[in-house]
């Protein structure tokens, strides 16, 4: 079961990080990290190579932002992990590596494709994130829209991860499925 509510509807944050292309989501903790669950461990690693302060910055709420193929490589679970424990509330990207996108949507993580999104933002805007219609304004007058996930993935998010969505549909008749 998730370790994670699900998501509000308006998401209100800051933009955390903007990253490029291709980037490898095992960067986020390094790859000497990307084997272990030791939360505080993934806390204190979380994107020291990129900003020291990282950690420290981030506020419930905040997105992370990428480009193209974002989550690329293998899609080990310490480096998401590390930044919803953090705070980090959704990705917004240009587009996802599909191992990626498969395993953190089922994880309950909205990950939202706006194409666009790298040069609409800068890292510290302020924003606010619809992720079932796939929009996001900033408070610099920046609005953009991307592609509204799915009914299935909305439902995978509402429940937290795929893992709850399925144990509440086949739940026996008369019965609630575990919290």
């Amino acid at each position: 079961m998730s370790a994670y509510p699900p998501p509000p509807d308006v998401i209100t944050g800051r933009v955390a990080w903007v990253f490029g292309d291709d980037f490898d989501i095992d960067l986020v903790v390094g790859v000497a990290n990307i084997k272990t669950y030791d939360r505080e461990l993934l806390r204190s690693a979380c994107m020291q190579d990129f900003d020291p302060g990282f950690a420290e910055r981030v506020r419930p709420g905040d997105i992370v932002v990428g480009g193209r193929n974002f989550g690329y490589g293998h899609p080990h679970y310490p480096p998401m992990i590390a930044l919803r424990d953090l705070g980090i509330a959704a990705v917004v990207a240009e587009s996802f590596s599909p191992g990626f996108w498969r395993g953190e949507t089922f994880n309950g993580m909205p990950l939202i494709t706006i194409p666009g999104v790298t040069a609409a933002v800068t890292q510290g805007d302020e924003i606010t994130l619809d992720w079932r219609t796939a929009t996001l304004e900033a408070t610099t007058g920046t609005r953009i829209t991307g592609s509204p996930p799915n009914p299935r993935t909305v439902a995978i998010i509402e429940a937290g991860s795929s893992y709850d969505l399925l144990l509440a549909e086949h739940a026996p008749a008369g019965t609630s499925s575990p919290a």
